[in-house]
């Protein structure tokens, strides 16, 4: 399988470099690698990433019989593919009894038919399985780590993917892909980061729409004021109000405020403005 993601290759080569100890789960690791990367009904086990043959060539006890088949890309395709003729994949039959052979043959599965997109495009991991028995074993083994993939159809074969990010980086923790993990998650961190930004920006945006609306309501009002009623008939703080607001038009009222003589609170400049406009509503044709 072609991966154009770098998140995703970096992932498998990541993976593919690792060393599995234990026969028990090397066995099971080897069962997935054959099981999702050769098609139906045959023993070909294909990959586009040269990490990935080298693993699965060296997880083979007859691995000294075997030779990886180098083909070059077509003109469709650039890519070479790597070729490895095995003993035919295990039957499905019941999945492994340890939960680390279970999480190896997982492994296997990602890394010979998954793929993770890059988060610029939105989170997605999915799988493209080689026949839907071996989608109704992927389900169940995803199924016995608490995941509930999705699925769908696509070119005739059942896709099993996963959009949730929290869905996905639980998938990348069971088959070992830690560093994929903290990528994904810092790459999370940041996103919500510059969201929490834009929302903050928009909101101060807003409010600064609905500051200049409302101051520029409060000189519309003042100037019916000054016209209709006079400043000289206003108290000195009422007068000092409206002066203020007609001199300083984009001000907030705490700013104002701090113009006053002496300074007055945002409240007090606030309660100023608004009997102003209590003025001007009762004047003839406020």
């Amino acid at each position: 399988m072609s991966d154009t993601s770098t998140l995703s290759g970096d992932a498998k080569d990541a993976l593919a470099r690792e060393v599995v100890s234990q026969a028990h789960c090397r066995a099971a690791l080897l069962d997935g690698l054959l099981r999702f990367g050769c098609a139906e009904g045959s023993n070909v086990f294909r990959t586009q990433r040269s990490a990935l043959a080298r693993l699965a060539w060296s997880l083979m006890d007859d691995r000294k019989e075997r030779d990886v088949r180098k083909v070059p890309g077509k003109r469709l395709v650039r890519f070479p593919t790597y070729e490895i003729e095995s003993t035919q994949p295990s039957p499905t039959d019941t999945l492994p009894k340890h939960r680390c052979d279970r999480r190896m043959e997982l492994r296997g599965a990602f890394l010979a038919c998954g793929s993770l997109a890059s988060p610029a495009r939105g989170y997605h991991v999915e799988f493209v399985p080689p026949s839907d028995e071996r989608t109704n074993r992927l389900i169940a083994l995803l199924r016995t780590e608490g995941l509930d993939p999705k699925i769908a159809p696509r070119k005739g074969k059942r896709i099993v993917y996963f959009k949730n990010i929290d869905a996905i980086t639980q998938v990348l923790a069971v088959i070992g892909a830690s560093r994929a993990v903290l990528q994904l998650e810092d790459i999370r961190a940041l996103k919500e980061t510059k969201n929490r930004i834009h929302r903050l920006v928009n909101t101060e945006a807003a409010n600064v729409d609905r500051a200049m609306s409302a101051a520029a309501t409060q000189r519309e009002a003042i100037a019916h004021v000054v016209e209709a009623y006079g400043l000289r008939r206003l108290s000195k703080p009422l007068r000092e109000a409206a002066e203020l607001r007609l001199a300083y038009p984009t001000e907030t009222l705490a700013e104002l405020g701090r113009r006053c003589t002496p300074p007055a609170k945002k409240s007090t400049i606030n309660g100023r403005i608004a009997a102003l406009l209590r003025i001007a509503r009762e004047l003839p044709n406020a």
